[in-house]
């Protein structure tokens, strides 16, 4: 049986590193290629000739959704399959994918076995059937996962006092909307309790992090991906501000 050859594109060098050598140790997969620029996907695809390409959607120059748009155009998904890797779960997200050809979409963290187990049976599928594997009990992730998963994707540093601070912001939020008008009164306290601060900590340390959030520019693949402008680096917002787009994304997904 010939080898299923993989090539796997993530902006994130030491996931590639991981997930190459995970599936070299695999005898029925060869890693034909790793690349971490979006705007190189379909050269690699043309040069390499994989059977499949695991593809996430965070990469420079050129998101997952454009570089699977630019295969699909270009005729290379004649030719080979696409599984799709994000750290953002919604529905919108999966039938984007779907509508622009992709056979699979699976959300992070994942399990390395179950990534192995769908590139083999993506790669065995018929040509011309295509979305038939896309789990929705494994993308729709709950939005817990979703505020995690959008806060490390905009940059937020997970060990910093104000990612926590946020995260538990946009629970509440989606708990009370109405609470967002209290910020003040309300949610600053509230947080602090549970954290065991103060609410002037409470509210510094969330600016530091939206602050952090927006110095290491990754808004505009945020912003390709939503399809819409929600974040400007002109315009960076307010405490209160950033939690209720945030509450409205994971709320409306």
């Amino acid at each position: 049986m010939d080898k299923v050859r993989v090539l796997l594109a993530d902006d994130n060098r030491s996931m590639l590193m991981l997930l190459s050598d995970f599936l070299a140790k695999k005898p029925d997969v060869e890693v034909v290629g790793c690349i971490s620029d979006g705007g190189e996907v379909v050269k690699a695809v043309s040069e390499t000739a994989p059977d499949v390409v695991v593809l996430d959607v965070i990469l420079p120059r050129s998101d997952g959704f454009s570089a699977l748009e630019a295969l699909s155009q270009s005729g290379a998904l004649n030719g080979c399959r696409v599984i799709m890797l994000t750290g953002l779960a919604g529905d919108d997200f999966i039938a984007r994918a779907l509508r622009l050809g992709a056979s699979y979409y699976m959300v992070k963290p994942f399990d390395m076995d179950l990534l192995y187990r769908r590139i083999c049976e993506t790669a065995q599928r018929p040509q011309d059937v295509r979305g038939e594997a896309f789990p929705p009990s494994e993308a729709r992730e709950g939005a817990d996962e979703m505020i995690t998963n959008l806060f490390l994707t905009l940059g937020i540093p997970a060990h910093i006092k104000g990612y926590q601070y946020l995260r538990e912001a946009v629970r509440m939020v989606l708990a009370d909307h109405d609470v967002i008008n209290r910020i003040t009164k309300e949610l600053y306290p509230g947080i602090a309790r549970k954290f065991d601060t103060t609410s002037s900590k409470v509210e510094r340390a969330m600016r530091h992090a939206i602050e952090v959030a927006w110095s290491r520019g990754r808004l505009e693949s945020v912003n390709r991906i939503y399809g819409y402008r929600v974040f400007s680096p002109e315009d960076k917002p307010t405490n209160g501000e950033f939690i209720a787009l945030i509450a409205d994304k994971v709320g409306g997904s």
